[in-house]
């Protein structure tokens, strides 16, 4: 449960950031996507959300948009919302603070988008003060763990059933990793979702 839902104490080491929307006359859910956009998944992401009417907002990485940019406008002429997660995926706690933000900006030259989400959840209060003056830093109500591989594509799905609420801001990966889970899963939670009467929405961009 630490790892799929934050706990409390984790949260308040960043109070600036969204974990979740809070919703109260309609059940909404934030469905994001980390670390494409790539080939090889992000176009099948895009059709499965597209058959079921979805929206969402994908946390890409810088290096793979500038080998794949089709993908970034394809996702944007979709109706979703994009969002910077460093050029090189890079764990804050790692790196020097300014080697850090100059990744942000190298993104920025190619997503040009005020959300941002650290890879990992991770990265120093310094790293985070800095950021927050130019962009709107977006954690997380729930991780599927869809890049486990010590987890099955039906405990992805349990996850969702078990964490997901009104205003989750829940993650999903495009990337190779989490491909064996997340194609199975994902279009089982969406449906799970829409069962329960919630609704999709990208992240706003302001």
């Amino acid at each position: 449960m630490l790892i799929e839902r934050p706990p409390l104490l984790y949260r308040l080491l960043f109070p600036e950031a969204l974990w979740r929307l809070n919703r109260r006359r309609r059940r909404v859910v934030y469905l994001t996507f980390d670390d494409g956009p790539i080939p090889e998944q992000t176009p099948w992401v895009l059709a499965i959300l597209d058959r079921y009417g979805v929206k969402a907002t994908f946390f890409m990485v810088g290096d793979n948009v500038r080998r794949h940019p089709g993908l970034l406008e394809e996702v944007r002429r979709r109706g979703h919302s994009v969002g910077n997660h460093t050029m090189h995926h890079l764990q804050g706690m790692k790196v020097a603070t300014d080697r850090y933000l100059a990744d942000v900006a190298e993104a920025d030259a190619l997503i040009d988008s005020t959300l941002f989400r650290p890879p990992h959840g991770i990265m120093r209060w310094k790293q985070s003060r800095a950021l927050r003056a130019r962009y709107n830093i977006i954690m997380y109500d729930l991780v599927t763990r869809d890049y486990s591989a010590k987890l099955s594509p039906d405990e992805v799905v349990a996850n969702v059933r078990r964490y997901a609420r009104n205003g989750s801001i829940i993650v999903f990966h495009d990337s190779l990793k989490a491909a064996p889970n997340m194609r199975p899963a994902l279009p089982q939670a969406i449906e799970w979702l829409l069962s329960q009467g919630y609704e999709f929405e990208p992240l706003p961009m302001e």
